[in-house]
C-alpha cells in the first residue's frame, strides 16, 4: 500500500507527462521511499500500456537491488530483468529492466526500443551533452525519438551549475510532491538534532577545485592525531546511550585514523572505503546493522545506496562545499526505527553553517563555490546575489551595505540543523490568498505577487514576489516555486503550467485551495516563505 504522498507523486508525474513534452524530475527527500514510487509507477505503466518498455538506471548495485526488492513487493510476478556486472546478471528482453549505467552504457543496440527511462540519483547525469548517461540516452533516442526520461533525486542540483533544470539541461521541470516538513509531521522521517561542537576544523588554507575542497589537501588539514583525539573525545561526550554511529571522514587515511582513535577508547568500530573488498564490506555493514558493531567510519561510500534506519548519531568530519553531499550525509540519519527518537548530528566540519539547514539548503550556483545569498532589488524585486552592486535586471544600484543585526546571516547551532528552531520564523494560519500581477516600473516586466491573509482580522498579511518572467536563475526558480504550489493545490487545466501563460495561471490559482498555514521570516522589507502546508 502506497502512502498518500507516494500516490500523489505518481499522479503528478503522469499528469505532467500527459500535458507536457520533455523530461520531468521527481524530487523526493531521502527516506521518502522513492523505490516504492518507482515500483508502483512501473507496474501502472506496464499494466495500463502492455507494450511499454521501461529501463531503470542507476550508478550503484545497492540501489539496483533495493529497487528490484521493492518491485517484487509491489508486483511479485513483475516481468523484469537485471543488467549489472556487480550483481552478476545480464538479462535483456523483459518489459522492465533494472540496470547499472556502467554495465549497460555501451549496449544501446542490444537494449533496443525503450519508451521510458527512469534514472535514480539523476543529479549525477551531466547537464552537458557528455558522459556515460548522456551518450547512452542519445543512442536510445536514436532508436526511439519519442522516448521520455524521468529523473528521481533528493538533491536536484549540481555543483558549479545550479538546478538540474537550468539550460543546458536534460530535465525540464521539477515535481516536488512532498517536503521534509510534511514527512516529519506524519512521522515518516526521524528528526535530526544537532549540537554545536567545541572542536572545529580550519579549512581556510585548503585549495579548491571545481568549487570543492581538494581531498588530499583537506586530509592534511584535518587528519592530525591531536585533532582526531579531540573529535573522538567530543563524540563520546555527546553520544550518551546512542548505539549506531556513522562517521563521515575526508579520505581513506582519515577514516582509518579516526577508527583507531575510537577503538582506543573502547568503541567497536570498523572502516569502509572504496578500497574495502566486497566480502569485507558486507561483513562490516551486516555487523553494524545487527548492532554488534557500534560505529563505522567511511570515506565517500556510504552516502547513497546504504540504509540503516537505526543510525542515531552522525559525525560530520568531512568539510564540503557540496550541498548534495551534505544532504546525503544528513539523510542517513533521518529514517525511522523502533525506539529511535532522533539522530544526533555532530558537525565538526561546519557544514551546516556553510550550507544551511536540511529543510532549506543553499542551492549551488554556477560559480564554483556555490550561489551566494540573494537580495531583492527594491526597484524591480528581482533577486540578485548579495555581492551585486547593481541589479542585473534593471540596472538599479544597490545601496551600500550596512551591518544590521536583524539581517545578518544566521549561524545555526545546537538543534538548528533542521532549520525549524529559528526565533525569527512565524506561522500564519491562512484564511485566503490572492494572486495578482504587478508590473515593474523599471523593467516593464510583470511578476506574480502572492498574498496570504490570516483568519483573524488582526493577522498581518504576508506577500511573496515571484519574478517568473525574469531571465536566468531568479526567473526559473520563481517559476518552479509557482509550479510546486500549483501542483499541491490539485489538478489545473491541462498544459497550463507548460504554457507559461501567467495571466491564465493567476486566474486559475485564485480559484485554487490555499495552504492551511505557512511559515515565514522577515528579510529586510520582504517576507520569505519557508514552509507551506495543505
Amino acid at each position: 500500500m502506497l502512502r498518500s504522498y507516494q500516490q500523489r507523486a505518481i499522479d503528478m508525474v503522469l499528469a505532467w507527462l500527459e500535458a507536457n513534452q520533455g523530461n520531468p524530475c521527481l524530487v523526493m527527500p531521502t527516506g521518502s521511499g522513492k523505490s516504492h514510487v518507482v515500483a508502483a509507477l512501473c507496474k501502472h505503466m506496464i499494466q495500463t500500456w502492455p507494450e511499454t518498455r521501461v529501463l531503470m538506471l542507476t550508478h550503484v548495485k545497492e540501489l539496483i537491488e533495493q529497487n528490484v526488492e521493492k518491485m517484487r513487493q509491489h508486483w511479485p510476478a513483475a516481468p523484469l530483468g537485471i543488467y549489472s556486472a556487480g550483481i552478476g546478471k545480464k538479462q535483456l528482453g523483459e518489459p522492465i529492466t533494472f540496470a547499472g549505467i556502467q554495465s549497460i552504457q555501451k549496449r544501446a543496440d542490444d537494449v533496443g526500443h525503450v519508451d521510458i527511462v527512469l534514472i535514480d540519483e539523476c543529479d549525477l547525469v551531466s547537464h552537458k551533452d557528455e558522459g556515460g548517461y548522456r551518450t547512452f540516452l542519445a543512442a536510445l533516442l536514436a532508436i526511439n525519438p519519442q522516448m521520455r526520461v524521468i529523473g528521481l533525486t533528493a538533491t536536484p542540483y549540481r555543483m558549479g551549475h545550479g538546478l538540474i533544470t537550468e539550460e543546458p539541461a536534460l530535465f525540464h521541470a521539477l515535481i516536488e510532491p512532498v517536503s521534509i516538513e510534511e514527512l516529519l509531521h506524519h512521522g515518516h522521517l526521524s528528526p535530526l538534532k544537532s549540537k554545536a561542537t567545541k572542536s572545529k576544523y580550519d579549512t581556510s588554507g585548503v585549495k579548491k577545485h571545481g568549487g570543492e575542497f581538494i581531498e588530499s589537501e583537506l586530509q592534511k588539514a584535518v587528519d592530525t592525531d591531536e585533532q582526531n583525539q579531540k573529535v573522538v573525545a567530543e563524540i563520546l561526550e555527546h553520544a550518551g546511550d546512542r548505539k549506531s554511529w556513522l562517521v563521515f571522514c575526508t579520505g581513506v587515511d582519515h577514516s582509518l585514523h579516526v577508527a583507531d582513535a575510537l577503538r582506543q577508547r573502547g568503541v567497536t568500530c570498523e572502516t569502509v572505503t572504496g578500497e574495502t573488498p566486497k566480502n569485507e564490506r558486507v561483513r562490516i555493514l551486516s555487523a553494524f546493522k545487527a548492532g554488534t558493531l557500534q560505529a563505522v567510519t567511511n570515506a565517500n561510500v556510504l552516502t547513497t545506496g546504504f540504509d540503516h534506519p537505526a543510525t542515531d548519531l552522525i559525525a560530520m568530519l568531512r568539510p564540503t562545499k557540496s550541498t548534495r553531499l551534505f544532504m546525503q550525509m544528513a539523510g542517513r540519519g533521518m529514517r525511522t526505527a523502533p525506539n529511535k527518537a532522533d539522530c544526533l548530528v555532530l558537525d565538526f566540519a561546519g557544514v551546516v553553517e556553510m550550507l544551511g539547514p536540511v529543510t532549506d539548503p543553499q542551492i549551488p550556483g554556477k560559480a564554483g563555490d556555490g550561489v551566494a545569498p540573494m537580495k531583492p532589488c527594491k526597484a524591480c524585486d528581482m533577486l540578485a546575489p548579495i555581492s551585486a552592486n547593481v541589479c542585473p535586471a534593471c540596472g538599479e544600484p544597490f545601496p551600500e551595505a550596512k551591518k544590521d543585526p536583524t539581517t545578518e546571516p544566521i549561524v545555526l547551532v545546537d538543534t538548528d540543523i533542521m532549520g525549524l528552531d529559528r526565533d525569527d520564523l512565524r506561522d500564519l494560519e491562512v484564511g485566503s490568498w490572492r494572486w495578482r500581477l504587478a508590473k515593474s516600473a523599471k523593467t516593464g516586466k510583470e511578476q506574480i505577487v502572492l498574498t496570504y491573509y490570516g483568519k483573524a482580522l488582526s493577522d498581518r498579511s504576508v506577500s511573496e514576489y515571484l519574478c517568473v518572467l525574469h531571465d536566468g536563475y531568479a526567473g526559473q526558480k520563481a517559476w518552479q516555486t509557482v509550479a510546486t504550489i500549483a501542483q499541491r493545490c490539485g489538478p489545473l487545466p491541462a498544459g497550463l503550467l507548460a504554457s507559461e501563460d501567467v495571466h491564465a495561471l493567476v486566474s486559475a490559482m485564485n480559484e485554487a485551495t490555499p495552504p492551511t498555514w505557512i511559515q515565514h521570516a522577515r528579510e529586510g522589507n520582504f517576507d520569505r516563505i519557508t514552509r507551506r502546508h495543505w
